[in-house]
């Protein structure tokens, strides 16, 4: 676990001296010890307060950062594909808020661009209310890639934060695919399914409680996941019925109005096993052939289980465009920030003026993710803004040295000093401050 030292002339190679030091003094089994039962992100941070960095100021704006974005994410909708940037010199954290289903799987994929060597923290949360989130699944750099399933309807939330001063750029993925490995009627998918949960039966007097799946009699039923045989027979309403234990997820897959039953109670199946064959029995009879797909979770009864079964996202694309990461742009005409890609902001949304820098964080389809000079973030269309870099405000020669500094505030930490006379561009304004770059290419605030 080592931090990224390229930056480390800019800012100071004695901030990370004391981190570095217990990383590299600690044995391989003390390191195990205290990575037990935490998630990388939770370790990263132990050892920052063990290392006293948390009463630093880039230690604690990065404790910071990542609290903040548990309270304050972006709204998506999946699928996702989003390209991103890592701010070296100004810890963040990226979070973003999306719905799901029970008995859908979420994958999860951050691509770091080539010859980054960031080390990158990725939490999924599930969001309560009135509760802090509760942890689900995570990863760092050795594995930017997970899985994992919803349980229950709800708003999950994903955090994407590097270590101290890391920079670099990444393409981050989200997508849904099925929880159940196998679609329980072979060579069907859920283009197959025609009548879904929730559907009226008996003039009303009871809701549909599956899928039902349409097939030619005789059609394979299959597994969907691997267990045990608990029970079959044969029902009023089901006709022949086989009951299958899912030991992975830990629920009950119910097949219905089997022609026949190819399995017998305490057998072990794998997923894609032959468990019966499609029929009509029970109170199916007259209809045409169809297996009643059914899941049932110990405290929950009867659940949807369609989500468990629908074909997987379209792994989407990745924006195509300019790469603007990393770039400041301004708005052609005073506006907001959206909360959503394509959103309208909200009437009473803070207007920025058109001489307000943004910088870009990141993209997704037509919209640009960015970040106020006072750290708010959001969404704006690319056809909104101008590039600031190739169209300033206006172009000059400095009447006095100036520090430039790393925000648009007195205290804020200098970045680089530029002598009077200097050649520079007005990038944007923020009240007395203007954003400048130098003929060397450095960016920072100064009062000129």
């Amino acid at each position: 676990m080592v931090l990224s030292s390229q930056f480390l002339p800019r800012i100071g190679r004695f901030f990370l001296l004391p981190l570095l030091l217990l990383v590299a003094c600690g044995k391989q089994q003390t390191l195990q010890g205290l990575f037990q039962k935490q998630t990388p992100h939770q370790a990263y941070a132990r050892l920052l307060r063990q290392a006293g960095l948390d009463r630093r100021p880039a230690g604690r704006a990065w404790l910071d950062a990542a609290e903040q974005a548990l309270r304050d994410s972006l709204v998506v909708i999946l699928p996702l594909a989003e390209t991103g940037y890592f701010r070296p010199e100004r810890p963040t954290a990226s979070s973003y808020r999306y719905a799901v289903r029970a008995g859908e799987q979420i994958h999860v994929s951050l691509t770091l661009a080539p010859g980054s060597a960031a080390r990158v923290f990725i939490d999924a949360f599930e969001v309560v209310q009135a509760q802090a989130p509760r942890p689900l699944a995570s990863a760092d750099t050795l594995q930017l890639e997970f899985r994992y399933h919803a349980k229950e309807d709800g708003q999950h939330l994903l955090r994407v934060q590097p270590e101290l001063l890391a920079a670099g750029r990444y393409t981050l993925r989200l997508r849904r695919e099925p929880s159940l490995s196998v679609f329980p009627v072979l060579g069907r998918s859920d283009a197959a399914v025609g009548s879904f949960w929730g559907a009226e039966r008996d003039r009303g007097a009871r809701r549909h409680e599956g899928i039902d799946i349409f097939a030619p009699r005789g059609t394979p039923v299959v597994a969907a996941a691997g267990g045990y045989i608990t029970r079959t027979g044969i029902t009023p309403l089901g006709g022949r019925v086989v009951w299958l234990a899912d030991t992975e997820h830990g629920a009950h897959l119910y097949y219905a109005h089997l022609d026949r039953q190819l399995v017998q109670p305490g057998q072990r199946v794998q997923p894609g096993d032959t468990l019966g064959l499609v029929g009509s029995t029970g109170n199916a009879q007259g209809t045409q052939p169809h297996l009643h797909f059914g899941i049932y979770r110990a405290g929950q009864g009867a659940v949807d289980p369609f989500p468990a079964v629908r074909r997987p996202d379209v792994r989407p694309d990745v924006p195509q465009g300019t790469d603007q990461r990393g770039e400041y742009v301004r708005l052609r005409s005073a506006g907001a920030l959206g909360r959503r890609p394509g959103d309208k902001p909200a009437a009473r949304a803070a207007q920025l003026s058109k001489q307000l820098p943004l910088l870009v964080l990141g993209r997704q389809g037509t919209a640009l993710r960015v970040e106020t000079p006072d750290g708010r973030t959001g969404y704006v269309s690319v056809a909104a803004v101008l590039p600031a870099g190739s169209q300033p405000l206006q172009r000059l020669a400095l009447k006095t040295p100036v520090e430039l500094l790393a925000r648009p505030l007195a205290a804020a930490a200098a970045l680089a000093a530029l002598p009077g006379r200097t050649p520079v561009a007005v990038l944007g304004q923020d009240r007395e401050f203007s954003l400048l770059r130098g003929p060397g290419g450095e960016v920072g605030w100064a009062v000129i």
